[in-house]
């Protein structure tokens, strides 16, 4: 598995199919090894992490790991946790609103093999709209916000969160339970899993 996953890697690491619609080279970033219990899913990077080629090293990285309880070291041990985003490169801006979607070629192109070398993974970590319309497909709800209300539901495979970026500063003062039982059922289950 190890061997099918490291050639799997190389491939993503320098695939080109969506170059043409990026405003910078394309730099996948990703990270996985095939021990990894937690899956990490989420956007596409941001411009930070385009540069440094290091995934969720940025702010919304920080508070990620704030609400997994975990530190850098155990965050970024591939055996640990798989960094699997739903685009790989860094999309692009709209004006005022943020990045833009994924590319979609990425998931078309590669998410299914990937999945299938990760045969350890027993808790994915659904970030956003693009990862719970891949992971969670119709047994999402219509919203974001609904669909991380009904978190227990997806327990223990899936946990539904929304980004943590500081553009959900809004959402999360809103949403007060989500903080106060979403994200202690989160640290136990990640604690859990880490053992």
């Amino acid at each position: 598995m190890t061997d099918d996953l490291d050639r799997l890697l190389a491939e993503i690491r320098v695939c080109r199919i969506c170059a043409a619609h990026l405003p910078c080279e394309p730099r996948p970033v990703l990270a996985a090894a095939p021990a990894a219990r937690i899956l990490v899913a989420g956007h596409a990077p941001g411009i930070r992490v385009q540069r440094s080629g290091i995934p969720w090293d940025d702010p919304s990285g920080d508070r990620l790991r704030e609400w997994l309880g975990v530190d850098r070291d155990i965050f970024y041990d591939p055996d640990r946790f798989a960094i699997v985003p739903m685009g790989f490169c860094y999309p692009g801006t709209v004006k005022g609103s943020g990045d833009l979607p994924p590319r979609p070629e990425c998931a078309a192109t590669w998410h299914s093999r990937l999945m299938a070398t990760l045969p350890n993974v027993a808790f994915t970590l659904v970030l956003g709209r693009y990862a719970q319309e891949w992971h969670l497909g119709d047994n999402r709800e219509r919203t974001l916000t609904a669909t991380v209300a009904r978190w227990q539901d997806y327990m223990p495979r899936y946990l539904p969160l929304p980004h943590p970026s500081g553009r959900n500063n809004g959402w999360l003062a809103r949403n007060p339970w989500f903080e106060a039982e979403v994200i202690p059922a989160l640290r136990n289950r990640v604690a859990g899993l880490l053992g």
